[in-house]
Order: C-alpha cells, then sequence, then structure tokens
C-alpha cells in the first residue's frame, strides 16, 4: 500500500492544495501534527474522501475542540492524540509530532516506522530495524515545501516537493 505522510502544514492551504493530486494517489494519509486550524482538517476530509487519514496534534494545532469537532464530521478521518499506534498492510507505525519522542519510539522495538515532524527538516534514517521518517515541512517557511510517500511493499521513501 502506498501512505502519504505529512507534516506541519501551518494553515498553507495553497501548499496543501498542491499536495493533494499526490494524497489522493494513496491508500491512507498520516499528518504528523501543526495544521493548525479546522479548516485545514476541513480540506484533507473533503479533498480526501474516502481514504483513511491519521492525525497527531502538533504543538501549534490550538484549537483542539473545533479540530475535533470537524474531524468528527469526516469519517475517514481519525484524530489519535499525542501518539498514534497504527498497522497498516501489517507495518505497525508509530506516529508522533516531536523528534525526541519519535527516536524513543523507533528504539522500542515495538514499530517498523516510525513518522514525525516539528523540527521542519526532511530525515529518512534508520534506529535498529525501524525507520524513522520526517516528511519535512509542507508549510514551506524553510524554503521547500515537502511531503514523503511510503510503499509498504518495497519499504521505500520518496521525498516530494510541491
Amino acid at each position: 500500500m502506498k501512505i502519504g505522510v505529512l507534516s506541519d502544514s501551518h494553515d498553507n492551504i495553497w501548499k496543501l492544495d498542491a499536495a493533494m493530486p499526490h494524497l489522493r494517489a494513496m491508500d491512507a494519509v498520516i499528518h504528523c501534527g501543526d495544521l493548525c486550524a479546522p479548516f485545514v482538517v476541513k480540506r484533507l476530509g473533503e479533498g480526501l474522501s474516502g481514504i483513511p487519514i491519521h492525525i497527531v496534534w502538533g504543538n501549534n494545532d490550538g484549537d483542539p475542540w473545533r479540530i475535533s469537532r470537524v474531524a468528527a464530521t469526516y469519517p475517514n478521518i481519525q484524530l489519535h492524540g499525542e501518539v498514534a499506534r497504527i498497522e497498516i498492510d501489517g507495518v505497525r507505525i508509530g506516529v508522533n509530532h516531536y523528534p525526541e519522542i519519535a527516536r524513543d519510539l523507533a528504539r522500542s522495538g515495538s514499530y517498523d516506522l516510525v513518522c514525525f515532524g516539528h523540527d521542519h527538516s526532511a530525515y529518512e534514517g534508520m534506529e535498529g530495524s525501524c525507520l524513522l521518517l520526517n516528511p519535512g515541512e509542507l508549510m514551506g517557511m524553510n524554503g521547500r515545501s515537502t511531503l514523503a510517500l511510503y510503499d509498504s511493499q518495497t519499504k521505500l521513501v520518496q521525498m516530494i516537493e510541491v
């Protein structure tokens, strides 16, 4: 299965719209936090109808009550709180916003893939037998707007710039 991974969209709906064609080709989508506003959740829910979307909280998700209310109107969106523990196509996946927590999750031996964000830097590396993945920032604050595409069969990552 193909899994789209993004993080740190920070209300940049223009970059989110540019990412949508890539995300629509996925079997599932993971957002590693810092959506920021409820309208980003609405855009994901409407733009990716029928595709499972897994979201964790970031430090800039300032209105969790409204984000939760909007997410509840889309059956394909699941809010996981601070940490997501999911399995997709036999791949055990951990998701958190913060690099230090993600590294601990990866070192735990409980996951095949751990996704994170927060530092706005794309990263792909191994912690033991676990792939540690930061898709970078979608918002483009540091000049590049990126997301990652993960293939559960080949275990390969493709970084996409939008």
